[in-house]
């Protein structure tokens, strides 16, 4: 027996950050969710294999129209001339759709509901797949809990959106733990929601296969489904195959040890070169972060649009016509220093700095701090909560990140007048 597990398609999702730049690729960026899932359905079809899994988010909210649902109908009506049944669970982004709620799906696809689990046999297979569907886009509790049984003499897997037990960058939905999980008795467990490929657990597997194609310079790598080999004797092995048509990466630089600003130049030239034979005919989406606190970081400093350009040159020059630089950040690092200087002993911004040197450690605090910034994130602009580059205030943890960078920034500015505030 073989199946795909896929997850978070989002289909029709704008890629972020569409700069206009006479480079950018911008018809490849806005039909990249389009194509990535056409390979997978062409995956299925010419692999072949016995059913498709999608473990949630297969639309990316309310649609425009109803092209992108017809789009799935004319897709999934390939796998049914092969075949090929779908069983899909609803994300966080399915539930928000009205449309998709109304909307028919082909024979050969199977929603699992969102009022109960329910348990559907794959036909002319051994195979058994549970699952519930989100019926809000905010499901708090562990939906895993209320899974049924195991079915004796069948392969059991369990389609599931969930955080697990929390991840980085993801709302907390439907969170569960891993030995929740297996002590379900299921031989595979089919997850969705986190976008990084992720194993928690091999045997039996228990699967984040990652997003089918990444979105934005967060998601980098490459992106795609697991394929699942099944043995007679119920042993499993899982292959990924990336699907992607678009590769996000970050071209770290750091300009410390260089001489200048053509040297820095060269030096991403350079990164950019090791990504593009680690991808070989992939187009590429680059976001560059220049890093450093000398004369070559001051000269870019002094001239940001025109190095900046200077680096977009370079990704044109040695790209192959593959890559587009999303974006070039100048990232300054301040040199350690570790005292506060005597002139600011006894003022008030020598008691910030101690107030800054002690609450990195202070975990009381840091969540205090966390709390009062939530409040004050919550009104934000939409768009700019959803930003994927945004600066998640309310995590403690990056909140004592960013108090460790501040002080040394703030020594360095302070203390090189030599004078009392």
């Amino acid at each position: 027996m073989r199946f795909l597990h896929a997850a978070d398609i989002h289909l029709d999702s704008p890629l972020r950050r569409l700069a206009v730049y006479d480079e950018a690729p911008v018809d490849e960026l806005r039909q990249a969710t389009r194509r990535a899932f056409e390979n997978l359905i062409d995956l299925a079809v010419d692999t072949p294999v016995d059913f498709l899994l999608i473990a949630g988010d297969l639309y990316d909210g309310d649609w425009q129209d109803y092209n992108t649902g017809l789009y799935f109908v004319a897709q999934m009506r390939r796998l049914r001339e092969a075949g090929i049944p779908a069983y899909i669970v609803a994300g966080n982004h399915d539930a928000a759709s009205k449309i998709t709620r109304v909307l028919r799906l082909p024979g050969n696809v199977h929603l699992f509901s969102a009022e109960k689990p329910e348990t559907l046999r794959v036909p002319e297979t051994d195979a058994a797949v549970h699952g519930q569907s989100f019926a809000t886009p905010a499901v708090q509790q562990d939906l895993s809990a209320a899974y049924p049984p195991p079915l004796p003499g069948c392969f059991n897997i369990g389609l599931l959106h969930t955080c697990a037990g929390g991840r980085e960058g993801h709302a907390p939905y439907a969170p569960c733990t891993l030995n929740g999980l297996l002590a379900k008795g299921y031989d595979y467990w089919a997850l969705g929601h986190v976008h990084r490929r992720e194993a928690l657990h091999d045997d039996p597997p228990v699967m984040f296969p990652g997003n089918l194609q990444g979105r934005h310079a967060r998601e980098t790598g490459r992106k795609g489904c697991l394929q699942v080999d099944v043995e007679p004797d119920g042993t499993c092995t899982c292959q990924f195959q990336p699907l992607d048509v678009l590769c996000w990466e970050t071209v770290r630089v750091n300009a410390d040890d260089t001489g200048d600003g053509y040297e820095t130049v060269d030096r991403f030239s350079d990164g950019l070169q090791r990504r593009l034979r680690r991808h070989p005919g992939l187009p590429l989406a680059v976001r560059v972060v220049v890093e450093g606190s000398g004369k070559a970081f001051e000269q870019l400093l002094s001239q940001p649009e025109r190095w900046e350009n200077e680096i977009r040159a370079a990704a044109l020059d040695g790209g192959e016509g593959l890559v587009w630089v999303e974006k070039v950040v100048l990232q300054a690092l301040a040199p350690p220093m570790e005292k506060t200087p005597p002139h600011l002993s006894d003022t008030a911004v020598g008691e910030l700095l101690g107030l800054l040197e002690e609450l990195p450690d202070d975990a009381e605090g840091l969540e205090r701090l966390a709390r009062d910034l939530r409040d004050l994130e919550r009104k934000l602009p939409h768009e700019l909560q959803e930003d994927p580059d945004r600066i998640p205030l309310d995590d403690p943890r990056h909140l004592s990140e960013l108090l460790n960078g501040i002080r040394p920034l703030l020594l360095q500015r302070l203390a090189g007048n030599g004078e009392s505030p």
